[in-house]
């Protein structure tokens, strides 16, 4: 499946835990921000990555999310397409560092799934590439060996 003009994916291979590291669809603007929940076309982006990602051989053991609704929203689309388990996890919520992502991918599989946010997602892309901080769009992708 061809990659869009709202898709990025980088792959990054430092070792031997495959995490995909997805940032959460588009949005629907509006207060409070922890509330606010995928637009239809941020629902679908998520839906096809999904399933993008499941017939390249993607196989994570869960789908790991931020609290917040979008990135949860998004973690479920992908988890259909899986098959797998969703868990939320507060250290993935805005801030996340890539110590932090170590943290919680550590004993949860060979395969995951990480939902986050930006500029988190391109900060951690970048500081395990050494490459320079890609934007990273709605439902962008980077896969990360660690």
């Amino acid at each position: 499946m061809p990659l869009t003009s709202r898709t990025y994916t980088q792959r990054v291979h430092c070792g031997r835990l495959r995490v995909y590291l997805v940032r959460h669809g588009e949005a629907a603007p509006g207060e409070p921000d922890d509330l606010r929940p995928l637009t239809p076309a941020g629902r679908a982006a998520a839906r096809d990555l999904g399933l993008r990602l499941a017939a390249e051989g993607a196989r994570p053991a869960v789908v790991l999310t931020s609290p917040l609704l979008r990135a949860r929203e998004t973690a479920g689309e992908l988890a259909r397409a899986f098959d797998c388990e969703v868990e939320a996890d507060e250290r993935l919520a805005p801030g996340t560092t890539t110590e932090t992502l170590r943290e919680v991918v550590t004993g949860r599989g060979a395969e995951i799934v990480a939902v986050g946010h930006q500029p988190d997602c391109g900060r951690i892309a970048a500081e395990l590439s050494g490459g320079a901080e890609p934007s990273f769009p709605p439902a962008g992708l980077a896969v990360l060996e660690l």
